[in-house]
Order: C-alpha cells, then sequence, then structure tokens
C-alpha cells in the first residue's frame, strides 16, 4: 500500500485566502459580483467561485459596466484601474494583498521622491524584477506611470544604464537566490558616481515554501505537484522539486495523474503553490487510492 503525504505547507497563501473569503462573503449576500481577472492562478478554483456566481472579466469589460460591484484580487492594480471604477460609479472590493500593496505604495514613494521630481537626463532608473505581462507587475509599473524597468532574469540585468542611479525592486514571488544574484551584478557593475539601492520585497510565505517544498520532494519517491500551469509562483516552486527529485510530474488535477507514475514506488507527495486549494490537493490523494 502506497504511503501518501500532503505537504502541510503547500496551499493558499494568506492573500488569496482573503480574496477568496471576500468573494464568497459577497456572493453569500445573492449580490452579483465580478472579479477583474481570475481571482487565483487555478482553473478548478475559479471553476468553483463562478458555480457560485462569481462573474470574471478583463479591463475591456471593466470600461462597459457602470454601479456595479468589482473584486480586485490579491495581485493588485494600477491606479488607473481605481479611477476608471471612480468614473463608471463601479464600488471596488478590494482584495489586494497586504504585501503587494505596501510595495505598490514603496514604489510610488521612490517614484515621486527621486524620479518625477529630477529634472536631468539622468533620471534614476526604477528596476522591477518580475515576470512582464504578470498582473502584480502591471500594478507596480503603474505606480511609475510606465516607467519603470522589468527585467525577468538575471541575464536581463545588462540592459540597465550603470552610470545612473538603480533602484530595485520584486515582485513579491520571485526567487529570493535569483534577486540576490541580480543585485551581485549590479554591485560589480553600478559606476562609483552612481546610487545603487535594493529592497527586498519578495513575500517570506512564499519565499520559505522554497527550502521546505525541498525538503518534501527529497523524501518520496514520486512527487505530484498540483498547480495551475499560469503560476508564476507555482513554476518556481515545482522547477525547484523537479531540482531534487527528477521524478516529479506538475498536474493541474487527479485527471492527469498517470497510473504508470505509481508503479514500483512506496512513497508519493502532493504539494502545491500558494495558488492551489487544500480540496484540490486532497482529490489527488483520493484518486490515487482509488488507483491502487
Amino acid at each position: 500500500m502506497l504511503n501518501i503525504e500532503i505537504d502541510n505547507g503547500s496551499g493558499f497563501c494568506f492573500g488569496v485566502t482573503t480574496a477568496i473569503q471576500k468573494a464568497e462573503e459577497e456572493l453569500s449576500k445573492g449580490n452579483r459580483l465580478y472579479c477583474l481577472g481570475d481571482i487565483v492562478h487555478n482553473g478548478m478554483e475559479c471553476e468553483r467561485l463562478r458555480a457560485m456566481g462569481l462573474i470574471t472579466i478583463n479591463h475591456d469589460d471593466l470600461r462597459e459596466l457602470h454601479d456595479v460591484k468589482v473584486l480586485l484580487r490579491a495581485h493588485g492594480e494600477p491606479p488607473e484601474t481605481y479611477e476608471l471604477a471612480r468614473r463608471n460609479h463601479i464600488e471596488i472590493i478590494d482584495a489586494t494583498c497586504p504585501v503587494v500593496l505596501k510595495l505598490q505604495k514603496r514604489i510610488k514613494k521612490q517614484y515621486d521622491d527621486n524620479y518625477k521630481s529630477q529634472t536631468s537626463n539622468l533620471k534614476p532608473q526604477i528596476v522591477i524584477f518580475g515576470k512582464k505581462g504578470h498582473a502584480e507587475v502591471l500594478g507596480l509599473v503603474g505606480q511609475t506611470h510606465s516607467n519603470a524597468i522589468v527585467i525577468e532574469n538575471v541575464d536581463e540585468v545588462t540592459k540597465l544604464d550603470f552610470t545612473r542611479d538603480i533602484y530595485l525592486y520584486s515582485q513579491t514571488t520571485k526567487s529570493l537566490d535569483e534577486f540576490h544574484r541580480i543585485i551581485e551584478y549590479i554591485q560589480q557593475h553600478i559606476s562609483p558616481e552612481a546610487t545603487f539601492q535594493s529592497f527586498d520585497t519578495i513575500c517570506r510565505s512564499v519565499a520559505n515554501r522554497m527550502p521546505n517544498i525541498s525538503q518534501f520532494a527529497t523524501r518520496h519517491d514520486l512527487i505530484l505537484f498540483v498547480c495551475g500551469r499560469k503560476s508564476s509562483n507555482g513554476k518556481v516552486l515545482y522547477n525547484e522539486c523537479l531540482r531534487v527529485n527528477p521524478n516529479s510530474h506538475l498536474i493541474e488535477g487527479p485527471d492527469e495523474i498517470d497510473r504508470q507514475w505509481l508503479a514500483d514506488i512506496n512513497t508519493v507527495g502532493i504539494c502545491g503553490a500558494t495558488s492551489t486549494p487544500k480540496w484540490l490537493m486532497e482529490q489527488c490523494r483520493d484518486a490515487i487510492v482509488r488507483m491502487e
């Protein structure tokens, strides 16, 4: 009989949990509620909430809405979204993660203090280590009127102008190790006349999962990483599982489990991203039990 363990450290982070609770509370009142973008990067959880009445919209849809309630998910939004909502008399239910909200305010202050007030051609560079086009990153860049520079990895650091001041921030769910490599590269190349400051804005509830999930993955013969394929955080954590345990598979749900993976093994570890609900990992466990 297989030993199956679900990782206690996996599952929704605080920000996602709060956003879903706010949606459920509003829907339980029988009110119509829109959500700007998928509330979480997990298709099955989005489908569960859709069945409760949550309507997912995009920014084009938002422009056409008036006098309704719209939930902003944990990723956050740029200032333009709030201004549009004000003009269209839309009631915002703001579920922006407190960690993301604090980061938005820091970047806005940096922009107001060190960029907007600078009149010379050598304006400082506000740099964000993050995924281009990611909802959180769009919200962060919006604090700078799109003047921030986004770099996705250490290889893109070379695009920066090392003769100008650099203020480096990070998307909250990025790799801490790569962030430190970017800092090291900039420190080695920055001009003596330029200022460089870095701000560790990576969420520890996410960053701390990396060593924990690494240890979890080494304890089992097979790892099933349950995650929506759009999850940025999920890709980072899954790659760590794969690094320490080559017998790791990313699946979105129980239907993707291959019975052949269970041959000649004794233990299965089930884990997931900050966007993976516990109930979905439990469904995967139950599916394995039925296969035995």
